[in-house]
Order: structure tokens, then C-alpha cells, then sequence
């Protein structure tokens, strides 16, 4: 069993643990030396919403970007605000990190959030839509449509959409209906005809159909009108002999994070099904209305879903622009990103007439370390994975599975390997915020196949990337260990930017192993060679290495730091930079999101520089590398600085050992700071400067563009060879 005390420490499963409250501050570093969570992550989705307002972008990427900014949004409200509400009303609630007050963060939060939906809202109706228009795919309205048109589009209405819809009533008769979250709704008043009384009714847009309904038309200009539309212009069918008056859209956000007492929940994946199911009925959040809703109509929905001012965001143009990811089926590759084709590492390249690559063999030669998505997740991990599976010298497979899409190939080839009487564990993380019943399904589906699928340590989220092949060879037992950034995930290995290493050496085997089998029963102990490991000893580790700097440049030696992340918001690692840059390290973050590092406190920080790109793909991979004296240290993993994953997970980093990998890894992050590449530059009080073009108004280079040529260029290299 786990440490009890380690399981207090680890507060369960809450991930928004970046409320509690931080370490003493160092005597020598200032009270205001970090910037605000919360903000910072605002900012970072300004940073996406960057990109819907550039014109130079593809103009489907760009409405792409609209929906994305609109997805990330709902969640940190879920999420989030969610959490920092819930620690108000229970009193829990201590300063954040910078010290504001629970209920000052709020009002903060929504005027940013404000201020960003409205400037999300006017990049669509100003600046994308105008854009798609020009390029040939319009977004119309009802009126703008042609009585053939309207006629077309009514006969689909009454055979595809009016048999899905329920308009529901609020009267004496009719309490107020529940509301769910995130779901695109109609508030509608009608008046009875007969009584002449007016009534309120709720109508519910149906998710399961498409949000822009095409327009039927054969030219070369593609039409399309929302859904919502198309409802609102029909209303009369859904209330015969009454006489609708008015419809505004509304939409509604609930706190949507789940939470389990683990240690008071005899059966872990029962207790989550059943909070799944409180999840549907959480408190409203906020609720966005049109700006053209009347006050009658926004009165009733603020006082029937006990909603307060400050949660009410009132918005032109359309509802829930994640509608926006529907136009993705629109055939114009002219509007969107170049094709980039990942290809198979240089490594698993099949060799002479064979048509499959021996992913073994070529692990034994020497370590593998492919870069998603240039580089083909189907033709590394899962090929490994597949290979495994029917390979009859293999022995056992054990690994960790943090989100994965229901139909993954590396499901099915545990399921294999199981059903061919090898033994397979799967450490599976039930409690993967949003994937939580996705996961409970294929965990089940796993356990009926013969696997070993255990859910890990009591307190913990098992986030690491582990996969561990067993193989007798010659009468011995050879390991092979895959240790990755991102989830072994084949869908979202094709957008995330992430890093893997495929290693036969003994000493990540046998640490593997260990890990394993602690995750399985026992405590995470501190026996680890090439793998940092939390939350015992990964945020230590980190910090000793940062100090070994500090420790060179106060000698007069050479030193460095570079850190590239998701979310930099550690107090303690952020501190021991500052130490690092006050002695003189050159340090250098990059950082995808959340940011709370400062690079604007004189005699501090003047050493640090820090980046965010965003671009066609999502920058996940975590790297740490320390300058060591010219003997370069450098792991990879999956460990964000945040609290949650350095007290509250198990993570694993794994340091590279080849020359050849360190110089791709440092070349890479090479590309990112140099000051020619597209980038975001992070300055005082905390604002992002976008850097895309040179003093001449040149476009500067695109990391990901250029890494996948790189890349490629590679692949070509060996194919001449």
C-alpha cells in the first residue's frame, strides 16, 4: 500500500490544486515574482485566438483556431473557475499565487474572459467569416436565402430535424426544465392565442446533427447555414396555434470536474460511474446570451438558474463558435495547412525486400528516438506494441494508459497478446479528466481479455508514458522500454507534438520494472538510475540540476538551463531559475501555456528568456536540458511544472544518452529561440508579443514547417545511402 502520509500529500484527484498555497518565499527574491495562473492562461488562449485573426493563415485553420479557442474556454470555466468557486463557497479558499483574493481572482478572471469572448466574437463576424466568404464558402442567413432555397432547406427541416426536437415548456404545469451543460439552446415566448397569456419555452439545438446545414446549390460557391437558424425560422411548427413573439440563443456552463474520496470508495471505477453522473447536474458557471436578449427573458434564465451578473456574458454574432470544427468536412484543401505527411523513422525503415521493419532489432542496435507527428506514431510505438503482440519470444507487456480512443490499435494488441498467453498488465488512469467513461469502457473491455489492468496508487493520477516488453533471447530476458511525452493515443498522435525514446538498455529496463511493480501495490521508492521519477523525487532532482548551474556560473564555469513545457507554474522550481539567472545562467523556457515565471524583475530575471509557439500542430513534448559542464543532461517526459504533476502524479522522466539524440534535441530547441522563428516573446507585467515577421515585414521561419522538412530531409539522406 501507499505511504499514508505520501496520500495525504497528494489531496486526491482535484487538478485544480494550483489554488493551495505556496512555499515560504526566499528572503532574497521579491513578494511579487510571479505572474497570475489564471491570467496567464487567459493569455495563452489570446495567443490562439492570434491565430483565427491572421490573415496569412489558411482560412479554414483559421476558423479551426476559433473553435479551439472556444473549446478551451468551456474547459477552463469547467474546470477552473469551476474549482475556485466551489473553494468560496466551502471556505477552503486560500490567495493564489500572487496572493489576490478567491473572490478578486474571480472578478478578474471575468473581465479578462469577458473582454477575450468579445474580440473572439468580433474575429468571427469581422474578420474570418468576411475571409471564407471570399474564398468561396459562405455562412448565410435565413433572409439572405431564395423562397426555392427556404423551400429545400424546410423539407429537410421536417424530415431530419423536427422529429429530433423537444420544445419544452415552463408553466404552473411546467417547472423550468434542466439545462445541460455546454449544450446551444433557444429561449422562445409565445402567446396563447386563446388566453392570450404569454408562455416561455425551451428548445434545445440537437448536438447529434450537423451545426451548418449546406445550402443546396451547384456552384462553385458553397453556402451554409447554422442549425440554429434554420430552428429559429420554424418555430411555428413546434407551437401550433400560438403566436411566437421571440427566440434568443443562450448557452449554459456547469462545473463539470469530478471528484472521489479514493480512499473511502471500497470500488474505485463504480464510485466514478456514479460521480459521472452527478457530473451532468453541476452548478451553472456562466451563461452566455445574445446581446440582443430582452430583459423579461434574461430576468427568468438568471433567476431560474440562480446565476449572478458577473456569470453572465452577453455576446454578438452566434453561440458556441466549436461549431466551428463542422466546417472541417468542407473538400478545400486550398484552405488549409500543406499536407505533412509523417514519416517512418529513419531506424524502422524496412530493410532489403523485407516490408515490415524487425522494431526489435532495431531497438537492440541502438536507441530510437522518433519525434510525432513528422515522424509516424503508427510506424513506431504501435508497430512496437503490434509486434510484441505476436511476437512468440516475448514474455510480457506492461504499460500505462492515460488516454487512448476507443478503437486504438494498441488496445487491441494488448487484447492480442493476452489471448496469446502472454502476460499483459494495463496501468490504466480511470480518472483522466473528460475520458473517464471512455477509459472505464476499455478498461472493462481489457479485463474480459485476460489483462492485468490495475488503476494505481491511491491519491495518484499515474500520467506517465511507460510501455515495457519482456523478451527471451538466447536463453536470457532482454528489456525493451518505451518511455514517451505525450499519450499513446493514435488520433491525437497526428496533431500533438511529442517526443518518444525506444531504449534495450538493461538499466531503463530494470527501472522500468521497478516502477511497475510499485504502481501495482506499492510506494514509489527513490531506486531509479535513468528515469527521474514524482512524486518522491522528480521536482528534487530537477532542482539539484538547476542548482548544479547556479553552482558553475558562481565558479566562472559555462552553464545553461533550457526547459520546454506545457505550463511552468512551480513555485519552487521557478524560484531555483531565478536563483540560476540572479548568478548569471543563461535560462531558456519554452512554454506552450501557463506561464507564471517572470522576466521583468531587474537583477533576477535578466537572464531568462521565454517563448510559446502555437501553430497547425499542439507543442506537448517536455525537455530539460542542463549544460553540465560541457557533458550535456537531458530528459525528456511527461512532467509539466505544476503542483499537480509534481505532488499528485506519478511521472517519469528519462535521460537521453546518444550524441546523436541530444544534438537533435538541442538543435531543436535551438530553432525555437532563435530570434528568426515565429514566436511569441513573453515581457513586462506579464503580455505575449507575437514575432512573425522581420523588419522588412518578411515572414519569419515556422518551426513546424521547417522541423518536418528537416526531418524529411533525413529520411531522404538514408534512402540515397
Amino acid at each position: 500500500m501507499i505511504d499514508p502520509a505520501l496520500a495525504d500529500a497528494g489531496l486526491g484527484d482535484a487538478e485544480d490544486d494550483d489554488f493551495d498555497s505556496v512555499e515560504a518565499p526566499d528572503a532574497q527574491l521579491p513578494d511579487h515574482r510571479y505572474l497570475d495562473r489564471e491570467l496567464s492562461w487567459l493569455a495563452f488562449n489570446q495567443r490562439v485566438l492570434e491565430l483565427a485573426e491572421d490573415p496569412s493563415l489558411p482560412e479554414l485553420e483559421r476558423a479551426n483556431f476559433l473553435a479551439i479557442f472556444a473549446s478551451n474556454l468551456d474547459e477552463f470555466f469547467m474546470v477552473r473557475v469551476a474549482g475556485l468557486k466551489r473553494r468560496i463557497m466551502t471556505g477552503l479558499a486560500v490567495p493564489t499565487n500572487i496572493g489576490r483574493s478567491p473572490v478578486d481572482a474571480l472578478a478578474d478572471i471575468s473581465r479578462g474572459a469577458h473582454d477575450l469572448q468579445l474580440r473572439h466574437a468580433d474575429a468571427w463576424t469581422q474578420l474570418v467569416r468576411p475571409a471564407l466568404a471570399d474564398a468561396g464558402v459562405e455562412i448565410t442567413e435565413w433572409s439572405e436565402l431564395t423562397d426555392g432555397e427556404r423551400a429545400t432547406l424546410s423539407e429537410y427541416f421536417q424530415l431530419q430535424v423536427f422529429p429530433v426536437l423537444m420544445p419544452l415548456a415552463v408553466d404552473p404545469a411546467h417547472p423550468f426544465p434542466y439545462i445541460s451543460g455546454l449544450s446551444l439552446n433557444l429561449a422562445i415566448r409565445i402567446r396563447n392565442a386563446r388566453t392570450g397569456r404569454q408562455e416561455f419555452a425551451r428548445l434545445k439545438v440537437p448536438p447529434m446533427l450537423p451545426r451548418f446545414v449546406e445550402v443546396p446549390g451547384s456552384g462553385e460557391i458553397k453556402r451554409f447555414l447554422r442549425l440554429e437558424e434554420l430552428i429559429a425560422n420554424h418555430l411555428g411548427d413546434l407551437f401550433p396555434g400560438m403566436e411566437v413573439l421571440d427566440h434568443h440563443a443562450f448557452r449554459l456552463t456547469r462545473n463539470e470536474d469530478v471528484e472521489i474520496e479514493e480512499d473511502e470508495s471500497e470500488n474505485l471505477i463504480q464510485a466514478l460511474e456514479a460521480e459521472l453522473l452527478r457530473r451532468r447536474f453541476g452548478p451553472p458557471i456562466r451563461l452566455e446570451i445574445t446581446d440582443d436578449m430582452d430583459d423579461v427573458t434574461m430576468d427568468l434564465l438568471v433567476r431560474e438558474l440562480d446565476i449572478t451578473d458577473q456569470e453572465v456574458y452577453r455576446l454578438p454574432g452566434p453561440l458556441d463558435l466549436r461549431g466551428l470544427f463542422d466546417l472541417s468536412r468542407i473538400d478545400r484543401p486550398d484552405l488549409r495547412y500543406p499536407p505533412h505527411v509523417p514519416t517512418t523513422a529513419v531506424a524502422f525503415q524496412p530493410t532489403g525486400s523485407s516490408t515490415r521493419a524487425d522494431i526489435f532489432k532495431a531497438i537492440r542496435k541502438s536507441d530510437v528516438l522518433v519525434h510525432h507527428p513528422y515522424e509516424s506514431f503508427t510506424t513506431s510505438v504501435v508497430a512496437f506494441l503490434e509486434q510484441a503482440a505476436r511476437d512468440p519470444h516475448v514474455l510480457a507487456i506492461k504499460q500505462t494508459l492515460y488516454r487512448t480512443s476507443g478503437d486504438s490499435p494498441i488496445v487491441q494488441a494488448l487484447i492480442d497478446a493476452a489471448e496469446s498467453g502472454k502476460q499483459v498488465l494495463a496501468l490504466v488512469e480511470v480518472k483522466a479528466r473528460f475520458d473517464e467513461a471512455n477509459n472505464i469502457v476499455w478498461a472493462r473491455k481489457l479485463e474480459k481479455a485476460g489483462v492485468h489492468v490495475v488503476y494505481g496508487l491511491v491519491g495518484l493520477k499515474t500520467h506517465c508514458k511507460l510501455a515495457l516488453v519482456i523478451r527471451e533471447e538466447e536463453g536470457m530476458l532482454r528489456h525493451y522500454s518505451h518511455i514517451g511525452t505525450g499519450n499513446y493515443n493514435p488520433k491525437t498522435s497526428r496533431i500533438y507534438e511529442d517526443f518518444g525514446l525506444f531504449t534495450a538498455d538493461a538499466q531503463v529496463g530494470k527501472d522500468l520494472t521497478r516502477l511497475f511493480n510499485e504502481l501495482s501495490g506499492y510506494a514509489i521508492e527513490k531506486k531509479f538510475k535513468r528515469l527521474l521519477v514524482a512524486p518522491l523525487h522528480l521536482r528534487k532532482g530537477l532542482i539539484r540540476q538547476i542548482d548544479h548551474e547556479r553552482k558553475n556560473a558562481e565558479a566562472g564555469k559555462p552553464a545553461g538551463i533550457r526547459i520546454k513545457v506545457n505550463s511552468m507554474v512551480d513555485e519552487e522550481v521557478i524560484d531555483a531559475l531565478y536563483r540560476a539567472s540572479a548568478a548569471g545562467v543563461t535560462v531558456d523556457v519554452w512554454v506552450r501555456g501557463i506561464c507564471s515565471l517572470r522576466t521583468d524583475l531587474d537583477g533576477i530575471s535578466d537572464n531568462i528568456t521565454v517563448r510559446s509557439i502555437l501553430g497547425r500542430y499542439l507543442e506537448h513534448s517536455r525537455i530539460f536540458a542542463f549544460h553540465n559542464g560541457g557533458d550535456p543532461q537531458v530528459y525528456i517526459g511527461s512532467a509539466d511544472m505544476m503542483h499537480r504533476n509534481l505532488d499528485r502524479r506519478v511521472e517519469a522522466l528519462v535521460r537521453v544518452t546518444e550524441p546523436a539524440h541530444l544534438s537533435e534535441l538541442l538543435a531543436f530547441f535551438d530553432l525555437a529561440m532563435d530570434p528568426g522563428t515565429t514566436s511569441w516573446h513573453l515581457g513586462a507585467e506579464g503580455t505575449w508579443e507575437r514575432h512573425a515577421e522581420d523588419a522588412d515585414g518578411k515572414p519569419l521561419i515556422d518551426l513546424q514547417d521547417m522541423t518536418m522538412g528537416l526531418i524529411q530531409r533525413r529520411r531522404r539522406a538514408r534512402a540515397v545511402r
